[in-house]
């Protein structure tokens, strides 16, 4: 099980570029489509939207890949 956030916690996780920070948008509980691919999740598990504190960018991220700021 991934740790559990909501929406306004401000988060930063590692991507290509380093590290990334932003703010939780979205708490998504069930499967969903995101840009033309089929995001797996659950209650137990969920995935987060999350938007970049520097750019317009959207992310969908799981709890374990994400720490609080």
């Amino acid at each position: 099980m991934s740790r559990k956030f909501k929406p306004g916690d401000h988060v930063r996780w590692n991507s290509e570029a380093g590290h990334v920070g932003g703010t939780i948008t979205r708490v998504h509980t069930r499967d969903f489509q995101w840009h033309g691919y089929t995001r797996h999740c659950s209650e137990d598990d969920p995935q987060y939207e999350i938007k970049s504190d520097k750019t317009d960018h959207v992310a969908v991220h799981k709890g374990g890949a994400l720490h609080k700021a």
